[in-house]
């Protein structure tokens, strides 16, 4: 008896263990966040490299909203992108979009850098002010390109 005690005691710890890592990487995800429930706001970007629906919206590196479409515009040649914004959250309507990356071996989110307009966008609106993806590839092409930086 005093087997099947220790067995059970050990499968409820492995079973807490896995509720706790499965509820831990749904938060770490976003996985069943409410970012659906909001307003959208557009906009058109050069360069989306690295971003993908339901990548991040940040904004004071705080979550606010997600990448919920993005289309090739064929008359611009521009990723012309939808953005997913909480509720109760309001944007300058001056502000910028920029696409920034968490590190070199980080993936990339979309920010926005509030303005200081006291005029809020309103759902549907585009932001117009964007920067798209800078590739770090190119920026090494041209830095060896360069010669470096090295003194000759």
């Amino acid at each position: 008896m005093a087997h099947n005690k220790a067995e059970v005691v050990v499968g409820g710890a492995v079973l807490a263990a896995a509720i706790t890592f499965a509820v831990f990487a749904a938060q770490k995800t976003g996985f069943g966040s409410a970012t659906g429930a909001g307003y959208a706001l557009t906009a058109s970007f050069r360069s989306l490299e690295g971003v993908n629906v339901g990548t991040d919206v940040r904004l004071a590196g705080v979550k606010v909203g997600a990448v919920t479409d993005i289309r090739l515009n064929p008359e611009t040649f521009r990723a012309d992108t939808t953005l997913s914004v909480q509720e109760g959250i309001q944007i300058p309507e001056d502000s910028a979009v920029v696409i920034s990356s968490e590190g070199l071996l980080g993936g990339n989110f979309v920010e926005i850098m509030p303005g200081g307009s006291p005029f809020n966008l309103a759902a549907g609106a585009e932001i117009e002010d964007t920067q798209g993806a800078v590739s770090l590839i190119s920026l090494l092409l041209k830095y060896v390109g360069s010669g470096g930086g090295a003194s000759q």
